[in-house]
């Protein structure tokens, strides 16, 4: 192992790392939740760049993997409050604060951007398809242009601000893993793929 900078070390051990590990479908649920924000993301600034039936379809498919997108987060929540699943935080001091702050904002854009995405299909007239399936019927018939506008805004505004935050996230990760050299990454790898 090289020898650490003095940052990269008291970082370290201001870090408290003390080996904890997130379980498999934790980790599951995770990787799960980043692959669906970027395919969403990524979906629904592309769509207007393709033909008018590909984007019909690309918009059919950002809904359907909105129900599973909402049904993960859903599990996400109810798995990680689930007594016996909870990991300390391996931070310490300002650290541990900042990371449970990026956490716990991340989880809450989250369940607001699931919602968002459901009031707005319904807020449409429309109902919440399930890769034709099934329907989930709009509860609210349709909303005047005004009232849609705004919920497809700030649907909008939610999934930039919630790919922004995840991305600091993943720097503070690899930042960890490769400057600090600590198990903040590690841990959140399945157990096949930790060293």
């Amino acid at each position: 192992m090289t020898a650490e900078t003095p940052v990269a070390g008291g970082t370290r051990i201001l870090a408290g790392d003390d080996g904890t590990n997130y379980d498999n479908v934790a980790v599951a649920l995770h990787w799960l939740t980043a692959l669906l924000v970027l395919v969403q993301f990524i979906s629904g600034i592309t769509w207007d760049y393709f033909p008018h039936a590909t984007a019909e379809t690309m918009q059919s498919l950002h809904v359907s993997l909105g129900v599973v997108f909402t049904a993960a987060v859903a599990a996400r929540l109810a798995w990680r409050w689930m007594p016996g699943h909870q990991v300390s935080s391996l931070e310490v001091g300002w650290m541990r604060i900042a990371s449970k702050g990026v956490h716990y904002l991340l989880y809450l854009l989250l369940v607001v951007q699931a919602g968002l995405g459901f009031a707005f299909r319904w807020a449409q007239g429309h109902p919440v398809g399930f890769f034709g399936l099934f329907a989930i019927p709009s509860p609210l018939g349709v909303v005047e242009k005004a009232t849609r506008h705004t919920l497809h805004d700030l649907h909008e505004k939610a999934g930039w601000l919630i790919v922004i935050i995840a991305l600091g996230h993943a720097l503070a990760a690899l930042y960890h893993h490769y400057v600090v050299k600590d198990r903040v990454l590690l841990r959140m790898l399945p157990k096949s793929g930790r060293p």
